[in-house]
C-alpha cells in the first residue's frame, strides 16, 4: 500500500539523487504528471533531459510505495550507461538483456518480485515474452508496477526513421495493464510520426509535452560536394582536432574507407556497421564512450541513445534519408550545451541515391514510398534553401524562428542568381533528347549536350543536331549540376531509377518552360569556400569553456579528469557517468577547501558527495 508518511518532492529529488538545483524547460510540468499517475508524450530535444523525465517520477513513485518502474530501451549500451549512471547516484536500478547468465537473470528477477529495484530497463522484445509477462503480471497483482516508461518511442511508426517491429508488441501494455501509467518519449517526430506514435501505443488520452527542438549550440553547415573525403579532413583539421566526432556514411564499404584516410591522417577513429561481429561493435562503441577525442565512422547502425555529452561534431559524408534522420543524428553533438557542429557534404549523386532506394524498394507499398519521397523533398529543400537552416528545420517540426545568426547561410549568405535562363535550357534539352530519341538519358548525356561536347553517345544518336547543343556552353559542367540538382529538389525533374538513373520532366517544369515561373538559384559555389575557414574560436567548445580559468584552475581540472578517468575504469563506465566536464570546471573553478564547498554544484548530489567529495578535495589539494 502507498505511504503516508511525506516524502522528498522531486524538486528535492533532483537537487539530492541528481544534483541539479533546477528543472529545464517543462521538465517539472512533465514529472509532475506523471508523479500523480497521468498518460505522457514527451517531444523533447536530445541532450534537453528526456531521462530525467522518467527517473524522478520513478523515484518518487517508489517512495509512495508503488513499486518499480520499467523502462523499455531499444539498446544494451544505453541500458548498461544509464543504469551505472543511476548507481553511482545512489537509485536501485538494473537491466535485464541478452549479456546476462541464466542465473544473473534468476538473481534479479527475484530482486525484482521482492520490490527491491526502483527502476529496471528491458528491450522491447524482453517484454513481450510469456516470462517477463508473467513477473510483470506478478508485480501488478501485488500493487507493485508503478510506471512504464517507453524511451525511443519514434521506434513505434513505420513512418520514423528507425522503424522497429518489436516496438508494435508495446500496445500490450495498455491492454494488459490499463491502471499503469505510460510516458513515451523520443527527440524526433513530425506530425505524421507524432499521430503513428500515439495510435500504436494507444496514447489517445495522454497528455502531449512538446519542447522547443532548437539546438542553439549547434552550428548547422551543409557545403556542395566536390571531394568529399578531403572536404571532411579539412573540415576536422580547421574546426575540431583533436575533439570526439562522428561521421555518418552510407555504405559499410565507404566507413571502411574513410575510417581508414582519417587513422592515415593521424585522427584517433574506429568504423563501425552492422556487418561487422557484435562483439567488435560493443567494444568499438566502449571506447569511443570512454576515451576523449575519438571520431567514429559509421552507418546509421550506430547512434541511438548514445548519451557521450562531449561529440563535438556530426560530419555526414552521405546525405540521410529524411529531416528526422538527419536531426537526430545531428543531436549527437554538443549534448552537453557547449558549440558543436552539424557538417554535411550533399551532391547530385546523393540525391539520385535517395531516390532509387525509395524507389526500387520492394518491401514497402506505394502509400509509403509516396511518403518517403515527401520527407526526402524537405531534407532536399533545407540542403537548397538560402534561408536559415535553423529556421527551415524548425518549420519542418511546426516551429516558427527567427534567423539564428551561426549557421552557415546566416554567416556566410549565399548568392542567388536568376537561374530562369539556364533552368529553361536545360527542360528544353531533357524534353528535346526524349522527343528526338523516344527514350530518355542521364545527367551526364544531358550536360555533354548542353556544353556542346562532341561525345560518341552524342554522335551515335544525333544529337549534335538538336537546337539545345551548346546552347549551354557559357556555363561549366558543375554550375549546370547544381542547377539540375537544385530543379530535382524542386520536383521539376525526376531521376528514373528503373531505367539508369535517366531525366525525366514532370509536370511542375511546365510553368518555367512556359515562361510563367521565375528561377533564383543558389550560386555553385566554386572552390567551396566555406571550406577553407581558419579555425574558428567560436566553435573551440574546449577553449571557450576553459578559457575563463586561470593557472591554477587549469592544473586542477587536469588533475581531476584524471582521477576520473582513473575511477571510471574501475567502475567500467563511461567518465562523464562519475562527473560531467562542467561538473569539474566548477569544482576546479571553485577550489574547494572542505565538504560544504562542493554542496550547491551542479552534477553533485547526495550520493556522489558522499562517494567521492573527500577524494575530489584531495585531488584538489594536490595542485596547490
Amino acid at each position: 500500500m502507498p505511504s503516508s508518511t511525506p516524502h522528498p518532492s522531486p524538486l528535492d529529488i533532483l537537487g539530492q539523487v541528481f544534483g541539479y538545483p533546477h528543472f529545464r524547460g517543462p521538465q517539472q510540468a512533465i514529472v509532475e504528471h506523471v508523479v500523480q499517475g497521468g498518460d505522457a508524450l514527451v517531444l523533447m530535444p536530445t541532450g534537453g533531459g528526456k531521462s530525467l523525465c522518467y527517473q524522478i517520477p520513478a523515484i518518487a513513485r517508489q517512495n509512495a510505495g508503488h513499486g518499480v518502474t520499467v523502462v523499455i530501451s531499444p539498446l544494451i549500451a544505453l541500458m548498461h550507461d544509464q543504469v551505472g549512471a543511476l548507481i553511482e547516484a545512489g537509485v536501485s536500478a538494473a537491466f535485464l538483456n541478452s549479456t546476462q547468465t541464466q542465473e544473473e537473470s534468476s538473481q534479479l528477477e527475484k530482486q525484482l518480485l521482492r520490490a527491491e529495484l526502483t527502476l529496471l530497463y528491458a528491450a522491447p522484445e524482453r517484454i513481450n515474452t510469456p516470462r517477463m509477462k508473467g513477473l510483470l503480471g506478478s508485480l501488478h497483482e501485488r500493487g507493485l508496477l508503478s510506471l512504464f516508461a517507453i524511451d525511443e518511442a519514434h521506434c513505434v511508426s513505420q513512418w520514423g526513421h528507425d522503424f522497429r517491429p518489436e516496438y508494435r508488441s508495446l500496445s500490450l501494455l495498455h491492454e494488459t495493464f490499463p491502471d499503469v501509467p505510460r510516458i513515451a518519449l523520443t527527440a524526433t517526430a513530425d506530425a505524421l510520426t507524432r499521430q503513428d506514435m500515439i495510435e500504436r501505443l494507444k496514447l489517445e488520452d495522454a497528455r502531449a509535452f512538446v519542447s522547443s527542438f532548437d539546438r542553439p549550440n549547434i552550428r548547422y553547415t551543409i557545403v556542395e560536394k566536390t571531394d568529399a573525403t578531403r572536404q571532411l579532413l579539412r573540415f576536422i583539421d580547421s574546426e575540431h582536432a583533436g575533439e570526439a566526432g562522428i561521421v555518418y556514411c552510407q555504405s559499410r564499404k565507404r566507413v571502411e574507407e574513410i575510417a581508414d584516410t582519417l587513422q592515415d591522417a593521424g585522427i584517433k577513429a574506429m568504423a563501425y556497421h552492422a556487418g561487422l561481429d557484435s562483439a567488435l561493435r560493443q567494444q568499438r562503441q566502449d571506447r569511443f564512450l570512454r576515451e576523449e577525442g575519438m571520431v567514429m565512422v559509421a552507418t546509421i547502425a550506430f547512434g541511438m541513445g548514445i548519451d557521450k555529452p562531449d561529440v563535438r561534431f556530426v560530419a555526414h559524408l552521405d546525405m540521410p534519408k529524411n529531416i528526422e534522420g538527419y536531426y537526430q543524428e545531428t543531436g549527437r553533438a554538443g549534448r552537453d550545451g557547449l558549440p558543436a557542429n552539424a557538417w554535411m557534404a550533399y551532391g547530385l549523386q546523393d540525391v539520385v541515391n535517395q531516390r532509387r532506394m525509395i524507389d526500387t524498394s520492394d518491401a514497402a507499398s506505394e502509400e509509403f514510398k509516396q511518403v518517403m519521397r515527401g520527407k526526402l523533398d524537405a531534407l532536399l529543400s533545407l540542403a537548397e534553401d538560402t534561408r536559415c537552416r535553423r529556421v527551415s528545420l524548425l518549420h519542418y517540426f511546426g516551429e516558427e524562428s527567427q534567423p539564428c545568426g551561426n549557421c552557415d547561410n546566416c554567416l556566410q549568405p549565399p548568392v542567388v542568381w536568376d537561374a530562369t535562363e539556364a533552368a529553361r535550357k536545360m527542360l528544353s534539352c531533357i524534353y528535346r533528347v526524349q522527343q528526338a530519341s523516344g527514350i530518355s538519358f542521364g545527367a551526364g548525356h544531358i550536360m555533354d549536350i548542353l556544353r556542346g561536347k562532341p561525345t560518341e553517345k552524342v554522335a551515335q544518336f544525333a544529337h549534335d543536331q538538336l537546337s539545345t547543343f551548346g546552347i549551354g556552353a557559357d556555363l561549366a559542367e558543375a554550375q549546370w549540376r547544381s542547377v539540375l540538382r537544385q530543379l530535382i529538389a524542386k520536383s521539376m525533374v525526376r531521376v528514373d531509377p528503373e531505367a539508369f538513373n535517366t531525366l525525366q520532366l514532370t509536370p511542375a517544369a511546365r510553368g518555367v518552360l512556359r515562361g510563367e515561373v521565375n528561377m533564383m538559384l543558389r550560386e555553385q559555389a566554386l572552390g567551396n569556400k566555406a571550406d577553407h575557414r581558419k579555425k574558428s574560436t567560436k566553435t573551440s567548445a574546449k577553449g571557450l569553456a576553459e578559457a575563463a580559468l586561470n593557472a591554477g584552475a587549469l592544473e586542477r581540472l587536469a588533475r581531476l579528469k584524471a582521477w576520473r578517468a582513473e575511477v571510471a575504469r574501475e567502475h567500467n563506465l563511461p567518465a562523464f557517468v562519475i562527473f560531467h566536464d562542467a561538473t569539474l570546471r566548477a569544482i576546479a573553478e571553485r577550489a574547494p577547501q572542505g565538504l560544504a564547498d562542493l554542496e550547491g554544484i551542479s552534477g553533485i548530489g547526495v550520493k556522489k558527495l558522499e562517494a567521492y567529495g573527500s577524494e575530489v578535495l584531495r585531488v584538489c589539494a594536490a595542485a596547490f
